[in-house]
């Protein structure tokens, strides 16, 4: 078989006679040359992914723990904040219920509460038949913001707590306040509250107090805790001593041999405050004894038998 080739660049032809063993020889070099060439090159392709596979795959691998490592780290700090706030708020609540402990146990003191009849130095008595129920497991978040509510509840209790205390302390310091008893350790009534007759000018007048007539230089007592506001003389009254028992009470002591008390004082109930005399406008020794309310000279008869 011939084959024809033209050539422009040389304007002529050229007749080539593939049957000829030098053209046969030739090609088959030229295709067992490419065929090796070809072998060669894929070999030494793959050889080459081969080898760099296992590297590439290691830096990944050591990329990823790297990064797993950072998480870890990342949870643990997390769980050591919220074990931290866990701790904080425990101690806030155990601080709360010894405060609300202290509070209920000085409420019942104050109430006069029988023994027993509320115990806070152990929990509340509770019972129940037991629940098939079961609850879901609470996780961390959940479990802290149970916590920051409780610890609200208990710090308004304890609000309301303080505020009932304030409220019954008033009120025991109300009754404090008010007078009870007698003024004098020894002595008799010698004149009563209202109308009677003046011993200096024999005429109907009006008595502001009671008299307690008894021996020169006895103890004239306090009624109720106070402050002393007037110690010294005063028309009428010779020496007087006068003490403020809040609440609107006030009460006087007059004819005083000598005061025992000075302004400012503050005196307990049973507390000695003056000696009976005869100073001021009186007929002998004895205590004149006024007690106000609110300004107003009240009748000191019913605070001396209040006893109770």
């Amino acid at each position: 078989m011939n084959v024809i080739v033209f050539s422009r660049r040389h304007a002529r032809v050229r007749q080539l006679d593939l049957g000829q063993p030098a053209f046969i020889a030739s090609a088959a070099f030229i295709l067992l040359a490419f065929l090796s060439a070809s072998f060669a090159g894929g070999y030494f392709f793959s050889a080459g992914r081969a080898g760099a596979a296992p590297e590439a795959r290691i830096a990944a691998w050591a990329d990823e723990l790297d990064a797993q490592r950072e998480d870890i780290d990342d949870a643990r700090r997390d769980s050591q904040d919220n074990i931290d706030a866990l701790a904080t708020r425990l101690g806030q609540l155990n601080a709360h219920l010894i405060r609300l402990n202290a509070l209920g146990q000085r409420l019942t003191q104050m109430a006069d509460l029988e023994d027993g009849e509320f115990d806070f130095g152990n929990p509340p008595a509770q019972g129940g038949p037991e629940s098939l129920y079961e609850a879901p497991p609470v996780d961390l978040p959940e479990l802290t913001g149970v916590l920051d509510a409780l610890a609200e509840q208990v710090a308004d209790r304890e609000h309301q707590l303080g505020v009932l205390e304030n409220f019954l302390l008033n009120r025991n310091l109300s009754k404090l306040a008010q007078p009870k008893g007698r003024p004098v350790k020894s002595g008799w009534i010698s004149s009563y509250f209202g109308s009677r007759t003046d011993p200096f000018t024999g005429r109907p007048a009006r008595h502001s107090g009671l008299d307690f007539a008894g021996r020169a230089g006895s103890q004239v007592i306090a009624v109720a805790p106070g402050v002393v506001t007037w110690s010294r003389d005063r028309y009428g009254y010779g020496n007087m001593v006068e003490v403020n028992h809040g609440n609107g009470y006030v009460t006087r002591y007059a004819h005083n041999s000598a005061n025992l008390v000075a302004l400012g004082d503050r005196v307990a109930q049973g507390q000695p405050v003056a000696l009976m005399g005869s100073t001021g406008r009186a007929t002998g020794p004895n205590l004149h004894f006024e007690v106000l309310h609110n300004g107003r000279k009240v009748n000191p008869l019913k605070y001396i038998e209040d006893v109770n």
